[in-house]
C-alpha cells in the first residue's frame, strides 16, 4: 500500500480535448451495465476524475426509440443535468446514423466530448453488430466514420477508444491512430489489450506508447490494468502518454480516482475505506441506484456491484453467494450489515 504521503511522479502537462481540459488527465471508462448515473454521482462525490463518461449507447437502438416515439435511451437518464465534464460514448458502423445520434448528444445533451467506441469486443457489438472492436481491421473506415462525427459535433470534440488491433497478428492501432487523428479525432484512448484476448492476460503499454510517435497533434491516453496509484505514476514515469482511463479497477472502490488524483498531485493519499465506510457507502450506492431504477431494477444491478466490494475481508465470500440471491432492500441491507459493521 502507498505511504500516507504518496508516491513522487513525473510533472505532466495539461490533458486537453479540444477546449476541454481534463484535470487531473484521469478519465473514467465508459462500461455498459456499470457507469450509470448512480455510479458517476458515488466517483464524483470522491472526486479526482478528470473526464467522466457514460455507459457506451447504441446509436442504431436510440433511433430507433425515435421511430417508436418510445423516449430516450436509459443510458442518458440524468446527463442533462449533471455536472461538466462529462463524455458521452456512441457506437455503430454506420456513418448516417452514428453522425445522426452524436449530433444530438452533442447539441440536445450537451456532451462536453462524443466518444466512439472501436474497441468493445463484446459478442453483441462486435460480431452480431459488426460494430466496437470489429472495425479495427479497417481503420480506412474507422477515418470516415470519425470524419461524419466530426462534422456533425461542430465545437464539441469527438474521441475515439480503440484496442491494439483484431488479434496478435493484425495489431492495426497505428494505423486507426493515424485514421482517427486524420479525420479530426480530439484524442485517442487505446486499451491494451487485442479484441482477442478479451480481458485475459496483461495489458502492453509498450505498445500502447508507441504509438505517441504516430500522432501528431492529438492526446493519447491509455487504459489497461491499471489497479493502485503506484500503478499510474509508474505508467506516466515510463511511458510517454498524455492521460490514463480507469475502468474495472474502480466499480467496487470508486474512490480509487481520488487517491490516484492525490498521487499525481504529490498529495498525502487518503486511506483505503474501513469496512464500515465501505457498507455504508453500498447503501448509499443502493439509495442513488434506486432513485435512478425503482426497487426491482436496482437490487439486480446492486447484487453485482455489491460483489465488487470489500476485497480481502473476512466472510466477503458468504457475503458474495447471499448478496447474489436477496430480491428486497431489506435483504439486501441485511446482508450488507451482516458482513460490513456498519450503523447506517
Amino acid at each position: 500500500m502507498e505511504s500516507e504521503s504518496g508516491p513522487s511522479g513525473p510533472r505532466l502537462a495539461p490533458l486537453r480535448i479540444g477546449p476541454i481540459a481534463v484535470d487531473p488527465p484521469v478519465l473514467q471508462a465508459p462500461m455498459a451495465g456499470f457507469t450509470n448515473w448512480a455510479y458517476r454521482a458515488l466517483v464524483r462525490r470522491f472526486g479526482g476524475v478528470g473526464l467522466p463518461a457514460t455507459e457506451m449507447v447504441s446509436a442504431r437502438g436510440f433511433v430507433e426509440m425515435d421511430r417508436r416515439d418510445a423516449g430516450e435511451p436509459g443510458r442518458l437518464w440524468g446527463v442533462r443535468d449533471e455536472p461538466r465534464p462529462l463524455a458521452v460514448q456512441i457506437w455503430d458502423n454506420d456513418p448516417d446514423t452514428l453522425a445522426e445520434v452524436a449530433r444530438r448528444v452533442a447539441h440536445d445533451f450537451r456532451a462536453s466530448v462524443v466518444d466512439l467506441n472501436f474497441g468493445c469486443p463484446a459478442r453483441d457489438v462486435a460480431q452480431k453488430a459488426e460494430s466496437g472492436a470489429y472495425l479495427l481491421d479497417d481503420p480506412p473506415r474507422i477515418g470516415r466514420l470519425v470524419e461524419r462525427v466530426v462534422a456533425a459535433c461542430g465545437d464539441v470534440p469527438v474521441t475515439a477508444k480503440i484496442r491494439l488491433g483484431p488479434n496478435d497478428d493484425q495489431i492495426t492501432a497505428a494505423d486507426v491512430a493515424q485514421a482517427v487523428e486524420g479525420a479530426g479525432g480530439a484524442a485517442l484512448t487505446v486499451h491494451g489489450r487485442t479484441a482477442r484476448q478479451m480481458f485475459r492476460g496483461q495489458a502492453d503499454w509498450d505498445r500502447i506508447a508507441s504509438l505517441k510517435q504516430f500522432l501528431k497533434r492529438i492526446p493519447l491516453i491509455g487504459n489497461g490494468d491499471l489497479n493502485t496509484p503506484r500503478d499510474v505514476i509508474d505508467v506516466f514515469a515510463r511511458h510517454p502518454i498524455d492521460g490514463v482511463m480507469i475502468g474495472r479497477a474502480a466499480l467496487g472502490r470508486p474512490w480509487l480516482f481520488a487517491r490516484i488524483a492525490a498521487a499525481l498531485a504529490g498529495d498525502p493519499i487518503p486511506p483505503e475505506p474501513t469496512p464500515a465506510e465501505q457498507g455504508r457507502l453500498l447503501l448509499e450506492h443502493l439509495d442513488l441506484a434506486v432513485q435512478r431504477f425503482g426497487e426491482r431494477k436496482a437490487i439486480v444491478l446492486m447484487r453485482t456491484y455489491a460483489c465488487r466490494y470489500g476485497a480481502g475481508q473476512p466472510n466477503i465470500r458468504a457475503f458474495r453467494t447471499d448478496v447474489c440471491r436477496v430480491e428486497t432492500i431489506g435483504a439486501f441491507v441485511d446482508a450488507v450489515r451482516r458482513t460490513f459493521p456498519t450503523d447506517a
